[in-house]
This record gives structure tokens, C-alpha cells and sequence, in this order.
């Protein structure tokens, strides 16, 4: 209930009402509309412009920053993933596979070499985040160049494991006579006696002594380059360069089974042991050039011959007899 406020008349010496003027309560009222909505506006303004209250499109901001966050943290997780997966592959392609194919290691600073020249990264600076997407950019691109260099090293090691694959299949690598064919190995690689002058004479090949007929058969893969009689000495024989710088040779031929120009595969039956040309009995003269210089074939026997049957060999080569040839 409101107050009664009087006040004393003089005139009739009694107190009397105060009687309310409509127009200043309403003007009172107004200013209190007026003075409460100014105030509202001056309290929303400061709690908007503070962290207590934010607004819906500022809590969306932040939900997507909090999601841009953890894709950032995802996304380092899987880039050290795959750190560790190359690493481990440049690890086997410098420690294995280069070692293997005789290749030289490809040298830490250049798998993980930087950027020079221009900033590649000024867009991406002047942001709160800067300094992490630059980071994570250039992770990416040093993630890039060395799986760049990887691939190219791997091409490189395909390609030599062809050319090995290729080599391995050319040397010369296995005996021409069958050992079942053999009445034995006669002379070996080295000084000899010469069977015609008794002289000590250098014999450059190995002499297999077998009956008149017996097959021969290519030591690698190669082309046959000549099957004729007119090299002095060697009767009917057979060249075949192998590549590689390797040429085998086939002595004192009885007859042939290749012709000049054919291609050979390692074990192809190509001619038949005969006595021809200088030779004292029938026996295959062998002998192996390495980039035109004649090497010792029992250096090349690990395509056919036991632990055993390799030294026994090795132990009738070395001995100083007289050569069939």
C-alpha cells in the first residue's frame, strides 16, 4: 500500500493530502523504463565483449576449432607412422638392398634435405596457428621428397637386380662335360708340360678327357660368335660372348650343334667331344676371357659341382701334369 504524504496549510491551520500529478508519475515511470533498458544494454554489451558469455556463432567457431585441433593431432599420429615406415625402408634399401646390388647408399642430408631459394610457406603466415601449419606443411613436404627419393632409389634397384639377374645367368657357371661322362679331368688351369714338346708351356684352359661323342653343353647364357676350325691349335671349337665381358671357348670338336648367330641358354647342348686340331687324345679344351684376358674356369664351377667334387677337382687342376693339348 502506498505512503500518504501530507503537508501543513497555514491558511486553514490543518494538515492536508499531497495529492499525486498524474503526469509526474508518469514521467517518473519512464525514466525508470529508460534508466533499466540503459543499463541492460550497457551490461549485455560488457558481458559480449568478455569470455563469461559467448555467442552462438562464437561457440561454433570454437567447436570447429576444437575439431581442427584434434584432425592436426590425427594427422601428426599418421605422419610419424609413416616417418617410421620409410625410415625402416630407407633403412633395408641403404643396408640390403644398395649393399646387395653394389650400389652406393644414398647419404642421410639428401633423403631429408629442406627447401632453399623463396619462402614457400608466406600464405600461411599472419594466423593464430601459424606456426603449427607451417611446421606440419613442411613435415609434409620433407614426408614427400624423401618417399621421391625412395621411389627413385627403388627403380634404380629394379633395374640393377635385372642386370644381376641378367649377369648371374651369363658367367659361366657350370662344367661343359657332365662328370658322369668323364674318364677325368686331365690338366688343369696353369703351367704345363706340352704333350708334343715336353717344355714347360702355360696352358690357359682345362682339359676334360672323355670318349669321342660325348655332349658339351653351354656354362651361361650367351650368343654364339664363332663355330669353325681357324684359330691355330683349337681344331673345330665354338666361341660364345656371354655379355658382361665374358666369352667361353670350346676346343677340339668333334662336330658342332650351334651355328654362328645362335642364341644359347646355360646347359643347351652345343657340339660333341672330338680330337681335332692340336690335341693328343679326345678331350674338351675350356677356357674363360674376362674383358679379353683369359681367368682360370675353376673359379666358375658353383652352378654344378658338390662342396666334394670341387675340391677334388681343384686338387687334380693344381697338379703340374702334361695337358692334352
Amino acid at each position: 500500500m502506498p505512503k500518504v504524504k501530507y503537508y501543513y496549510d497555514p491558511d486553514t491551520l490543518s494538515y492536508r493530502k499531497i495529492e499525486a500529478q498524474k503526469s509526474r508519475k508518469y514521467r517518473n515511470i519512464s525514466l525508470f523504463l529508460l534508466g533499466s533498458f540503459l543499463f541492460g544494454l550497457l551490461g549485455l554489451t560488457i558481458l559480449l565483449n568478455t569470455k563469461i558469455i559467448n555467442t552462438p556463432k562464437e561457440l561454433s567457431l570454437q567447436r570447429e576449432v576444437k575439431n581442427y585441433e584434434l584432425q592436426f593431432e590425427l594427422l601428426n599420429r599418421k605422419m610419424m607412422q609413416v616417418e617410421e615406415v620409410l625410415a625402416n625402408i630407407e633403412d633395408r634399401d641403404n643396408n640390403i638392398y644398395r649393399l646387395y646390388f653394389e650400389a652406393n647408399p644414398i647419404p642421410e642430408e639428401q633423403r631429408k634435405a629442406g627447401f632453399g631459394g623463396i619462402n614457400r610457406y608466406k600464405s600461411l603466415e599472419g594466423f593464430n596457428n601459424s606456426e603449427m601449419i607451417i611446421a606440419t606443411t613442411k613435415r609434409m613436404d620433407i614426408i614427400q621428397k624423401e618417399m621421391v627419393v625412395q621411389s627413385k632409389s627403388l627403380d634404380e634397384i629394379t633395374k640393377l637386380a635385372e642386370e644381376k639377374e641378367k649377369l648371374l645367368a651369363a658367367i659361366p657357371a657350370i662344367q661343359p662335360v657332365k662328370n658322369e661322362d668323364l674318364k677325368r679331368m686331365a690338366s688343369g688351369y696353369g703351367w704345363r708340360s706340352d704333350p708334343f714338346t715336353k717344355a714347360r708351356k702355360m696352358h690357359w684352359g682345362m682339359d676334360f678327357s672323355s670318349p669321342k661323342g660325348t655332349p658339351i653343353y653351354a656354362t651361361g647364357d650367351g650368343k654364339v660368335t664363332r663355330a669353325d676350325s681357324n684359330s691355330s691349335g683349337y681344331g673345330n671349337h665354338i666361341r660364345i660372348d656371354h655379355g658382361f665381358g665374358y666369352v667361353s671357348l670350346y676346343a677340339h670338336m668333334s662336330k658342332y650343334n650351334v651355328s654362328p648367330g645362335k642364341k644359347v641358354k646355360r646347359g643347351d647342348l652345343i657340339g660333341f667331344v672330338g680330337s681335332t686340331g692340336r690335341s693328343q687324345g679326345p678331350h674338351l679344351h675350356y677356357e674363360i676371357f674376362k674383358d679379353g684376358e683369359r681367368v682360370n674356369p675353376m673359379n666358375f664351377y658353383y652352378g654344378s659341382l658338390s662342396a666334394e667334387e670341387f675340391e677334388n677337382m681343384l686338387k687334380t687342376a693344381s697338379q703340374e701334369n702334361q695337358s692334352l693339348d
